[in-house]
C-alpha cells in the first residue's frame, strides 16, 4: 500500500493535552495510516492512504475537533486575549469572585454570594477541570489539574467558597497564559520562517513574473535585486554581489558571491543584482530543513526533562494520597479537628503541586534550541544541549576545521643552476611542475596548478604520466623521466641525494608546510612548500573554548606529526595525534572519552563520521547546504566558523545554569509551602498565590534563554 504524507500547522495546539485530544479525535479515521503531533511547533504530520481519504478531509476533521488548519505552513498566531475562551472564562471568574466578595461585605444574604462564588468556580474551572477528567479517564493519569480541581471542590464543600473561587481564578490565569508562553518560545522558528520572501521574480519563457515561492521548481531562474532575500537555495548564474548569510549561518561578515557560487534561502543580497538558478525547491531548501530540524529537536526531550516528567507522573498521585491521609489520619487516630485537618490537606495538595518543577526544564530547553538555530547553531535535541554543557574535551580534525581545507603554495625554492637541467628559471620550473600535477587529483597537486595559473605560467606538455601511490607522480619530458613528490620519494625510493637541501626541507616542515620536490633521475631541481593555511579566527576560537569550560582541545589529523605539531604550537592546542586514518580517529575519541568522560568531536560530517559517532557530541562544521553533515551530526554549525562551537558551549552551560536555578527555586517554594500547609500556617489563598507566582517566575527565567 502506497501512502502520502502532509504536514499541517494548526491553531489551539499549545500542550501535550491538546496533542492527546488530536490523537483521540483522529483515532479510527478512515485512511489515516500514521500521526505525529508537534505541540511545541503547533504542527501535525499525517500519513494517509490516498485511496481512502485526502488532505482536505483530514484538514476538515482537524477543524471539527477544535484545531483549525492554517493556510500554507504559516505558524498559527495566538488569538487576541479578548477572543481567547480561556482568557474570557478566567476574567469572568475573577469578576464574579470580586462581585461575590463585595456583596458579602455589603451584608447581602449569604445565598447570593454563594451562588456567585459557585458560578465563579464552575466558569473558571471549566477548561482545566475538563482536562483533568479527560486525563484521568482516557490516559489513567492523575495530573496537576486534578489536584487543583480536588482542592477547589473540597474547599467549596467545606463552605470555603471564597477560597475555592480564588484558587480556580488564579490557576485559570496560568492555564490561559500557557498558549502565550508557547508563542514566545516559537519566536525563533517564526523568525526563520520570515527570512525567505513570499514571492520570487522568475524568468520563464523569456518573461519575468512574480510567483509564490512554493511554486519554484529546480532549474528555475529567479532574479534577486539589491536588498532582497534569496527565495530558495541556488547557484549564481549572472552577476556578483556581497551576500549577508548571517540569518542562515550566523556569519557576521557578508560573503562575496560570483558566478557559480552557491547561495542559501533567506540570505540577503547586497549591492548587486543577481540571477540565480534554483537548486532546491522551497520545501527542501536550507531554511526549510533548519526549521524542520529545530521543530524535531524541540520535541526530543533531554534526560533531565524525561526524569522530571516521570517524577511528576508518580509524584502527583502521591500528593493526592498524602492529602487524603493528612485529612483523615489525625482526626481518626488522634481525635484532631476534622475541619482543621481537611483544610490543611487541601492547602497541602495545592502547595505540593509540581507545576513550576515540571515546566522548569522544557521551557528553557525549547528557548535554547531556538536561540541556537537563530545564531547558526543547530542542536538536534535537548539531550545534546545537556551533553554539551558537560563537555570536558573538544577534539577536532585539522583539515577543513582548523585550516581552510584549501592548500596554498607558500614557497618556491630552486637548487643550484645546471646547464644540463631542463629548468633554469622559476617559470620553467613551475611550468614542468604544473604539467605533471594537472593530471593528478591530489589536493597538493591542485594547489600547485592553481598557483601556477595565478602566476600566468603555461603548464608544460609532458607524456606518459604515472601516479606513484603515496609518493608522487612521474612523466616524460624531452626524453627524460621527471619526478614530483615527497622528499622520501627521492631519498629512499629513487636513491637521489638531498643532502644539500635537508636543512631547507626541515625548516619548511617545522613551519607546518608540506614539501614537494621536483627533479629527474640525476638530481633534484627544486622544491615547492605548500600549507593548508589556518583559519583567521582559529586561535581566538580555541581560546574561547577554553574559556567556555573545555579542559583540553585536541587535534586529530591524518597529516604528518611535524606539520600537526607546528599548527598546534601556533594555535595553543593541548594534545596532538597525527598520522591517523578515519578509523584511528574513532579509537582516539573512545580513548579520550574513557579518560575524560565527555568529548565533543568536530569534523566535516563525512570523512570523520566514525569519530563523530563515537563522541559524546558529534559536531559538523560548515553544514549549510551539506545534507550529509546536517543528517549525521548531533550539532551542526551552519557556518565555517569555529567560534560558533565556543558559542554553543556557552549556550549549553547557560541553559544548564538556568535549569538548575529553576529547579532549586521550584523545590524551595514547594518545600516551604508544604511545611507551611501541614503546620497550618498557610491559608489556601496564600498557597495558591505563591504557587502561581513561582510558576510565572520559572517561565520568565526560562525565557531568558531567548536572548542571544
Amino acid at each position: 500500500m502506497e501512502s502520502n504524507k502532509i504536514e499541517v500547522r494548526v491553531s489551539n495546539l499549545d500542550c501535550e493535552h491538546d496533542a492527546a485530544n488530536i490523537e483521540r479525535g483522529l483515532e479510527g479515521f478512515a485512511g489515516l495510516v500514521g500521526l505525529k503531533v508537534y505541540p511545541k511547533s503547533a504542527k501535525v504530520a499525517l500519513t494517509y492512504d490516498p485511496d481512502q481519504t485526502n488532505p482536505n478531509a483530514l484538514k476538515e476533521k482537524l477543524g471539527a475537533i477544535g484545531f483549525p488548519p492554517q493556510k500554507g505552513m504559516e505558524m498559527a498566531e495566538q488569538v487576541k486575549p479578548w477572543r481567547n475562551p480561556k482568557v474570557l472564562t478566567s476574567v469572568a471568574s475573577g469578576v464574579l469572585l470580586l462581585a461575590g466578595w463585595l456583596i458579602g461585605l455589603a451584608g447581602a444574604p449569604v445565598l447570593i454570594s454563594t451562588i456567585i462564588f459557585i458560578a465563579a468556580i464552575v466558569i473558571g474551572g471549566y477548561y482545566f477541570g475538563r482536562e483533568a477528567i479527560e486525563e484521568l479517564i482516557f490516559e489513567r493519569k492523575i495530573g496537576i489539574e486534578l489536584l487543583m480541581m480536588v482542592a477547589a471542590v473540597v474547599a467549596s464543600a467545606m463552605g470555603e467558597l471564597l477560597e475555592g473561587a480564588m484558587l480556580v481564578f488564579l490557576y485559570s490565569i496560568s492555564e490561559a497564559a500557557e498558549g502565550y508562553t508557547e508563542e514566545k518560545t516559537r519566536a525563533a522558528i517564526k523568525a526563520l520562517m520570515n527570512l525567505a520572501p513570499k514571492v520570487a521574480l522568475v524568468r520563464r519563457d523569456g518573461r519575468e513574473r512574480e510567483i509564490p515561492v512554493e511554486e519554484l521548481v529546480v532549474g528555475d531562474v529567479f532574479i534577486v535585486k539589491p536588498g532582497q532575500a534569496m527565495a530558495t537555495d541556488g547557484e549564481v548564474l549572472v552577476g556578483a554581489s556581497s551576500v549577508n548569510q548571517a540569518p542562515v549561518t550566523g556569519e557576521s561578515v557578508p560573503v562575496e558571491k560570483q558566478v557559480g557560487d552557491p547561495v542559501f534561502a533567506g540570505s540577503i543580497n547586497g549591492e548587486g543584482a543577481l540571477e540565480v538558478r534554483a537548486t532546491k525547491t522551497f520545501a527542501d531548501n536550507t531554511i526549510a530543513r533548519i526549521i524542520t530540524m529545530v521543530e524535531e529537536a524541540q520535541e526530543k526531550k533531554g534526560k533531565s526533562q524525561r526524569f522530571i516528567e516521570r517524577f511528576g507522573e508518580r509524584y502527583s498521585p502521591i500528593v493526592l494520597l498524602a492529602g487524603i491521609l493528612i485529612a483523615i489520619v489525625p482526626p481518626l487516630f488522634f481525635s484532631a479537628d476534622w475541619v482543621s485537618w481537611i483544610t490543611r490537606a487541601t492547602v497541602f495538595i495545592v502547595a505540593a503541586a509540581p507545576c513550576a518543577l515540571v515546566i522548569s526544564i522544557p521551557i528553557t530547553l525549547v528557548a535554547s534550541l531556538g536561540t541556537g538555530a537563530r545564531n547558526g547553531v543547530l542542536i538536534k535535541g535537548g539531550v545534546y544541549v545537556e551533553e554539551l554543557a558537560k563537555v570536558k574535551v573538544v577534539a577536532m580534525d585539522k583539515t577543513g576545521t582548523l585550516t581552510r581545507g584549501e592548500p596554498e603554495v607558500t614557497d618556491v625554492v630552486l637548487f643550484r643552476q645546471d646547464p644540463d637541467r631542463l629548468t633554469n628559471s622559476q617559470q620553467e620550473f613551475l611550468a614542468v611542475a604544473a604539467g605533471i600535477e594537472r593530471r593528478s587529483g591530489h589536493p597538493l597537486a591542485q594547489a600547485i596548478v592553481r598557483h601556477v595559473e595565478t602566476q600566468g605560467v603555461q603548464p608544460a606538455e609532458l607524456a606518459d604520466f604515472r601516479s606513484l601511490t603515496g609518493a608522487g607522480a612521474s612523466a616524460r619530458l624531452d626524453g627524460r623521466t621527471v619526478y614530483v613528490g615527497s622528499p622520501d620519494l627521492f631519498h629512499s625510493k629513487l636513491g637521489i641525494s638531498l643532502e644539500s637541501a635537508w636543512e631547507d626541507i626541515n625548516h619548511l616542515q617545522s613551519e607546518g608546510k608540506t614539501v614537494v620536490v621536483l627533479g629527474d633521475e640525476q638530481a633534484p631541481w627544486g622544491m615547492i612548500a605548500i600549507r593548508d593555511n589556518i583559519r583567521p579566527n582559529a586561535q581566538k576560537a580555541i581560546d574561547a573554548m577554553h574559556a567556555a569550560g573545555a579542559e583540553k582541545v585536541v587535534m586529530l589529523t591524518g597529516d604528518n606529526e611535524r606539520t600537526a605539531q607546528a599548527i598546534a604550537r601556533e594555535l595553543g592546542i593541548d594534545e596532538v595525534y597525527a598520522d591517523l586514518k578515519p578509523e584511528d580517529k574513532a579509537v582516539k575519541v573512545r580513548e579520550l572519552t574513557s579518560r575524560y568522560g565527555h568529548v565533543a568531536m568536530v569534523g566535516d560530517g563525512v570523512n570523520d563520521a566514525p569519530a563523530l559517532a563515537e563522541a559524546t557530541v558529534g559536531v559538523a562544521m560548515g553544514a549549510a547546504g551539506t545534507d550529509v553533515a546536517l543528517e549525521t551530526a548531533d550539532v551542526a554549525l551552519m557556518a565555517d566558523d569555529l567560534e560558533k562551537l565556543a558559542y554553543a558551549l556557552r549556550l549549553a552551560k547557560r541553559n544548564q545554569s538556568v535549569v538548575n536555578q529553576n529547579l532549586v527555586l521550584s523545590a524551595v517554594v514547594i518545600g516551604v509551602l508544604v511545611i507551611g500547609a501541614v503546620g497550618g500556617w498557610f491559608t489556601l489563598p496564600i498557597a495558591v498565590l505563591a504557587h502561581e507566582i513561582s510558576e510565572f517566575v520559572v517561565i520568565g527565567s526560562g525565557l531568558r534563554m531567548l536572548r542571544s
